[in-house]
């Protein structure tokens, strides 16, 4: 005796009857009454033929719904989906690059351009400074003793 286990444990489905579960026996009998209603609907009006072709596009979106999976989404899942993303939340999406060296080299760009001279050597030259203000304010009462 041979036990089917999924590989997957989220994709098992209880067999209710003849191998189909729940949602596909509903959307089985859905088709089925939707075909016998344009069938009686409709036989006196249109031919035998006609009348056929009708009931099979009739009931066809209810048999679809019934075995439709879209990235493990059920049919109305995944209608519900396209609906918000389509028409209750549309937008416009914009590319926007982002340039990193710029934003990182900007100062020293600004710089460059107001003192028509190298950014770079600008910011070193403003470094050094502030090296030299740290060392005098350091050199005060060094060699006293606490």
């Amino acid at each position: 005796m041979e036990v089917k286990m999924n590989k997957e444990i989220r994709d098992y489905q209880e067999s209710m009857f003849m191998g189909l579960d729940l949602r596909q026996c509903v959307c089985s009998v859905l088709a089925i009454l939707t075909a016998i209603g344009i069938y009686f609907g409709m036989r006196d009006i249109t031919g035998q033929e006609i009348t056929g072709w009708l009931c099979v596009l009739g009931a066809a979106p209810f048999a679809a719904c019934g075995f439709f999976k879209y990235h493990g989404m059920t049919a109305e899942q995944f209608l519900w989906a396209v609906i918000k993303s389509e028409l209750l939340y549309p937008k416009k999406l914009v590319f926007q690059s982002e340039d990193i060296y710029y934003s990182c080299m900007q100062e020293t760009i600004s710089l460059g351009e107001k003192n028509q001279k190298d950014g770079a050597e600008i910011i070193k030259e403003r470094e050094q400074k502030a090296e030299a203000k740290q060392r005098k304010k350091r050199k005060g009462r060094s060699d006293a003793f606490d």
